[in-house]
């Protein structure tokens, strides 16, 4: 029978100790044995024929450490079974004591989940922000921005020469033949998708109130999540403050690597180093792991789940096949199910606020 000891510290650390008698680890010793039974090469006996106590000599200690890094894991789950300890992290392995015939005594630490109260979150004071109007002359730059960067696309012409029949200029294809005007006009707007310049006027205003629209949204859901952070109390684990850390560094280094700039030598011109921006990055990494910690325990609260078939539909919505075979894995389900569900209910809590 396996005998544990669990002794909680700060921060959501958890101290598990387990002890197992001999007899109850038998039956996991003699599976792993096999494995290496099958594949020792023993001189003078068939592959996978040689007797147990030739391969225990000959691979003892790689036995024992395949046996542990096996069992170790299955008899912390089994202790931990009927505790209300939900650990988050892989578990950090010490003070291991174990020889065949003999018990097995291992330490584990672990973080569980942290203990999270979140406040009023239906009576979250956020207003939704008023659109900002597109103006005509928004709408004039940005015709004359495509316009200009169109023009420079186009074959250089010359006047003494006969032009290319309608619609052809050297190896180039186009909508409507080259224009000459020095400011955008119907040629233009057709050459590049629009009916006219009205039409494209119109178009062009749409997409500008749709960005704004949707910027507008961002900055309400923002306003939204800083709302629950305040209101959350969590004693924020340092593995989830480390995973943010990382998670803001990876895309800091794709963002500088679209620039064609290397990290280190972008962290080198801002007198910086990866401890340093982490050390200065910190209280915004906890802020971070605050508010979707909140809006977690907002999601449990108010039963929010995402079905098999809501996780399923959004998996089939990717196009690329390399990255959608990714998801043929567990772990990147459960992350693609956990944002799904944050997605969900911050959608939820639209819905809550009062307007």
């Amino acid at each position: 029978m396996i005998s544990k000891n669990i002794v909680r510290q700060p921060k959501s650390g958890v101290e598990i100790t387990v002890s197992v008698p001999w007899e109850d680890l038998s039956p996991l010793w003699d599976q792993n044995i096999q494995k290496f039974i099958a594949e020792a090469e023993v001189p003078g006996f068939r592959k996978g024929q040689a007797p147990i106590d030739m391969v225990e000599q000959r691979s003892g200690s790689a036995i024992q450490q395949e046996f542990l890094k096996t069992a170790m894991p299955q008899l912390l789950m089994q202790a931990l079974q009927g505790t209300d300890v939900v650990p988050i992290d892989y578990p950090q392995y010490s003070g291991i004591s174990f020889q065949k015939g003999q018990p097995l005594t291992f330490k584990a630490l672990v973080t569980e989940r942290p203990k999270v109260t979140v406040g009023n979150y239906k009576a979250v004071a956020v207003k939704r922000p008023e659109a900002k109007q597109v103006t005509e002359e928004e709408v004039t730059k940005m015709v004359t921005d495509l316009f200009n960067r169109w023009k420079l696309r186009q074959p250089a012409q010359d006047p003494t020469q006969n032009t290319s029949p309608a619609g052809e200029a050297g190896s180039l294809t186009f909508n409507q033949p080259p224009t000459t005007s020095e400011t955008p006009d119907d040629n233009f707007a057709k050459a590049v998708g629009a009916q006219d310049l009205n039409d494209l006027r119109t178009k062009i205003k749409a997409d500008l109130e749709g960005e704004i629209k949707y910027n507008s949204e961002l900055d309400y859901e923002e306003a939204i999540l800083q709302e629950v952070e305040k209101m959350t109390q969590v004693e924020v684990p340092d593995v989830l403050v480390t995973d943010e850390l990382n998670r803001m560094l990876v895309s800091l280094q794709r963002n500088v690597a679209d620039k064609g700039i290397l990290l280190d030598d972008y962290l080198k011109s801002q007198n910086e180093t990866p401890e340093s921006i982490r050390t200065k990055w910190r209280p915004q990494a906890e802020k971070n792991v605050r508010m979707e910690l909140g809006l977690a325990e907002v999601a449990r609260l108010e039963n929010v789940t995402i079905s098999d078939q809501e996780l399923f539909d959004e998996i089939n919505k990717i196009q690329d096949n390399k990255l959608k075979t990714q998801f043929e894995s567990e772990e990147p389900r459960m992350h693609l199910r956990h944002a799904l569900r944050q997605t969900k209910t911050l959608n939820l809590l639209k819905t809550l606020i009062p307007a």
